[in-house]
């Protein structure tokens, strides 16, 4: 099975279908899932895949001929989740802060519901009361992730409903007989230390009392991936034969039937993408050495955004002398993706390879500076599939009324 693509793979890529271009390897999403699947084989564990991460409908048909199942976050990202060919049943709808009528109309397409807010819960509760199920998305406290940014179970969190208020989510599930089928909690992104994972857990165990028809539990996720050699990445044999553990060990009878969910996006996607560039010029000032390329951050946010780190390399000339470089965009704003970094020698025409550039690269891309979209290759049995044709001066002008 291949897991990697060489700098000759990646330039051949380049070649052929142009420049920007983002190529994910649909090898390497399998060797993932079969990770986690391996590490967590002594619990009923079951995986949804967090589409946020990348919504392309062919990685998605993919990924559900894997045998996963899908969480969304969007009405639009269950939609494509069913065009894909997931059941109803193997889609999980997380929303945030969305009108309630997006809510309604998950309800008609037939997929499990997880409600973050007690006003949804209670307007959820005098519509439908128990004749469909739901799921509580829980807030725990628990401080987690990389930075702040990506820390969705602390304090002061959009996310869940507090802990603290257990009782108050109680009176609304008694009033409105509501039935709640499951209970989540996604403390955030990055996260090392397996013992976040297991605090949740205990929290979510010391929960399961307050709700009798309970059929699962969802930890959600936040499994780091390593960006760089010698990167930790979250230890996910440890925590499967930990949180295996805490399961026979909990005294509650009812836990022992329980399936366990988890949310994996990043985890499954991040390290099967490249972001393939071509050096548009080098320049040279009193303070730096720039590689100035034909991207920006309306391609890849996410070292402006999160600070994140993406091995860069030079696949042009991978023998050359290593210079010190600034690699930036063709954006008019400063978006720099990376700083004082060790390249070979880059020259203009060279093309760049980002890594770990599957989660979260084109699905948050835009148009700013009414730039084009780039294009998606998905590379399947050592063939290359175009999966999204770039953008084209003409996509700028849709919807707008001239």
């Amino acid at each position: 099975m291949q897991q990697s693509l060489s700098h000759q793979q990646l330039e051949e890529i380049a070649t052929k279908f142009g420049s920007p271009i983002y190529v994910y390897l649909a090898e390497r999403i399998a060797q993932q899932y079969n990770k986690l699947k391996n590490a967590f084989k002594d619990s009923n564990a079951h995986f949804f895949y967090a589409c946020k991460s990348l919504t392309n409908v062919n990685v998605l048909k993919y990924i559900q001929s894997l045998g996963a199942s899908l969480d969304c976050v969007s009405i639009n990202e269950v939609k494509l989740g069913l065009l894909a060919g997931f059941k109803p049943k193997q889609i999980l709808f997380t929303p945030n802060c969305v009108d309630f009528n997006e809510i309604v109309e998950a309800k008609e397409l037939n997929v499990h519901i997880n409600i973050d807010n007690i006003s949804i819960l209670e307007q959820f509760g005098a519509k439908y009361g128990n004749s469909y199920p739901v799921c509580i998305r829980l807030n725990p406290h628990i401080m987690a992730g990389g930075n702040f940014k990506i820390s969705t179970g602390h304090i002061d969190s959009k996310f869940g409903i507090s802990i603290h208020q257990i009782r108050h989510i109680e009176r609304v599930v008694k009033t409105y007989n509501l039935l709640v089928e499951g209970i989540h909690m996604h403390t955030g992104s990055e996260i090392k230390d397996i013992n976040v994972f297991l605090l949740g857990l205990e929290v979510m165990l010391n929960t399961i009392a307050h709700f009798p028809n309970l059929k699962y539990l969802d930890m959600g996720s936040g499994f780091k991936v390593p960006y760089k050699f010698g990167d930790n990445e979250t230890d996910i044999d440890l925590l499967g034969q930990k949180i295996a553990q805490a399961f026979a060990q909990f005294e509650n009878p009812k836990v022992k039937g329980l399936e366990l969910w988890f949310e994996p996006g990043k985890y499954m996607v991040s390290e099967a993408g490249y972001f393939i560039v071509k050096t548009n010029v080098i320049k040279q000032t009193p303070a730096a050495l720039f590689a100035g390329v034909d991207s920006g951050f309306n391609h890849l946010i996410r070292p402006m955004m999160y600070d994140s780190y993406h091995q860069i390399e030079n696949i042009s000339n991978p023998m050359g002398a290593q210079r010190i470089y600034n690699v930036v965009g063709n954006i008019c704003e400063t978006d720099t993706f990376a700083f004082d970094r060790k390249i070979n020698e880059i020259r203009e025409g060279d093309y760049l390879v980002f890594y770990n550039a599957g989660a979260y690269g084109f699905e948050m891309s835009s148009n700013f500076n009414s730039r084009l979209k780039p294009a998606e290759v998905l590379i399947k049995d050592d063939k290359a599939q175009l999966i999204r044709r770039k953008d084209e001066f003409e996509d700028l002008l849709r919807n707008q009324i001239l």
